[in-house]
C-alpha cells in the first residue's frame, strides 16, 4: 500500500505542477499570444522529458564520481542544489514557476541509485528544519487567517478534497486489485498529502487567481486533512485482521496421497481442484501459476513449495495442500525435493501477502514443516498450521 500510496502521489503532484505550471505561464502579460503559449508547453514538455530520462541518467552516472573526488557532504549538496536552482532559473525562463523546476530535478536526482542515504538525511532535515517553518511563516504573514475564515467555502473545500480523494484513489485501488480495506488505506494517504496544495494555493493568491478567503480555506483544507489522515490509517490498518493458513485451508483442497508425474502435472491438477469449488477456468488458474513461476521458483527450502498466484476476480482466497508420493522438483536453493506443496490463490494483493508472509513465518521452522510433513488428516493438517510462531 505505501508504494503505491508513494508511486501514485509523485506521479498526481508531476501531473498537477505541469497543468498549474502552464496556466501561470500563460497568465504572464507576454504570454496573451498563441505563439508564447505553444512556446511554454513546448519548453515544459521537452523539458520535463529531459529531466526525468536523460538527465536522470546523467545524474545518476555522476554521483558515484562526485562522492570520489570531492569532501562529503559538501560536494554532493552542491552540486544538488546547483542543479535544483537551475533548474529553477530555467523553469522562469520558460514562463513557468521556479518552483515546477526545482520538482522535477528533485525527482530527477531521487532516482539517482548511487546517493548516499546520509544525503538524503541531509537534504530532507534541511528542508525540514530550515526552508519549512520559512515556509509556513510566510504563509502566516501572507494574510489575516482570522478576518478572512469562511466557514460555508472552508468547509465546501474540505468536503470536495475529502470526497475527491478519497473515492478517486480509493475506487481506483480497487480497480487495481486491492481488497476493500487497503483501498481505503490508499484513499485515506492520498488525502494526506497536504504541502502541495499550500505551495499551489500560495502561487495561486500571488497570480490573482483566487482571493484571500478560498487561500485560508486551502490551507486550511491541507492541515485538517494531514492531520485527520494518520489517526484514520492507524484505525484502519488495526481494524483488519490478517488472513492466516489455518483460516483459509479447507478439506476438500487437502490432498495427503498426491499423486504427480513432474511440477507441472501437480500444478494442474491442484488448479482444476482449486477450480472447481469456485467454479473457475482451470486453465486461467494454472496460467497464472506458471507465469509467476516462469519468474521465480516456488520452491522453498527443507521440502516445501509455495507456487502462487493473483486470479483478479477470485471470490475467495485458496489454499490447495497437497503431499506428493514422490518428491517434485521445484527449484529449491537446497536442490531437496518438494514434499510438502501449498498452492495460494487469491483474488488482490493484500490476501496475497498476507499468506505467503504466514507461511514464512511458519514454516521457518524445520520442526513445523515436519509437522505439516506428518499430517494425514485434515485435523492434523490445521493442527500443524496453527502451531505458535516462536
Amino acid at each position: 500500500m505505501g508504494t503505491v500510496v508513494m508511486s501514485s502521489a509523485m506521479f498526481d503532484d508531476l501531473v498537477g505542477w505541469i497543468l498549474f505550471s502552464l496556466i501561470l505561464g500563460m497568465m504572464k502579460a507576454d504570454a496573451h499570444s498563441l505563439g508564447a503559449v505553444k512556446r511554454t508547453i513546448l519548453l515544459v514538455a521537452g523539458f520535463t522529458f529531459l529531466a526525468l530520462t536523460v538527465v536522470r541518467w546523467l545524474i545518476d552516472k555522476l554521483v558515484p564520481w562526485i562522492q570520489a573526488h570531492t569532501s562529503w557532504p559538501g560536494g554532493i549538496l552542491g552540486f544538488i542544489f546547483t542543479l535544483t536552482l537551475g533548474s529553477a532559473a530555467f523553469a522562469e525562463y520558460a514562463g513557468i514557476h521556479a518552483v515546477f523546476g526545482a520538482f522535477i530535478m528533485g525527482i530527477a536526482v531521487g532516482e539517482s541509485t548511487h546517493l548516499r542515504k546520509r544525503t538524503t538525511e541531509i537534504i530532507h532535515q534541511v528542508a525540514a528544519n530550515v526552508f519549512a517553518p520559512f515556509f509556513f511563516a510566510s504563509i502566516g504573514l501572507r494574510t489575516n487567517f482570522v478576518t478572512n475564515f469562511n466557514l460555508g467555502i472552508t468547509a465546501t473545500v474540505i468536503a470536495v478534497a475529502c470526497l475527491g480523494k478519497l473515492i478517486g484513489a480509493g475506487y481506483g485501488a480497487r480497480l487495481g486489485g486491492m481488497d476493500r480495506s487497503t483501498a481505503w488505506g490508499v484513499g485515506l494517504a492520498m488525502n494526506a498529502r497536504g504541502a502541495m496544495e499550500m505551495i499551489l494555493g500560495l502561487l495561486a493568491l500571488q497570480a490573482g487567481l483566487i482571493r484571500e478567503s478560498m487561500f485560508v480555506a486551502l490551507v486550511t483544507m491541507a492541515l485538517f486533512t494531514s492531520l485527520a489522515s494518520a489517526p484514520a490509517i492507524r484505525f484502519l490498518v488495526r481494524r483488519r485482521r490478517s488472513l492466516t493458513l489455518k483460516d483459509t485451508v479447507m478439506s476438500k483442497l487437502f490432498f495427503p496421497n498426491f499423486e504427480a508425474t513432474s511440477r507441472g502435472d501437480a500444478l494442474l491438477k491442484m488448479c482444476t481442484a482449486a477450480a472447481d469449488v469456485v467454479s473457475g477456468a482451470p486453465a486461467r488458474f494454472l496460467r497464472l501459476v506458471m507465469e509467476r513461476e516462469s519468474v521465480a521458483k516456488s520452491g522453498w527450502d527443507n521440502g516445501l513449495a509455495v507456487p502462487n498466484a493473483r486470479v483478479l476476480g477470485l471470490p475467495q482466497p485458496l489454499v490447495v495442500v497437497a503431499k506428493p508420493k514422490n518428491g517434485l522438483d521445484f527449484g529449491a536453493n537446497d536442490g531437496k525435493p518438494t514434499k510438502l506443496i501449498l498452492l495460494v490463490l487469491t483474488g488482490d494483493n493484500q490476501a496475497q501477502n498476507d499468506l505467503l508472509l504466514a507461511a514464512a513465518d511458519l514454516f521457518s521452522r524445520r520442526e513445523a514443516i515436519e509437522q505439516a510433513l506428518n499430517a494425514e488428516t485434515f485435523v492434523e493438517l490445521v493442527a500443524a498450521l496453527n502451531a505458535p510462531v516462536q
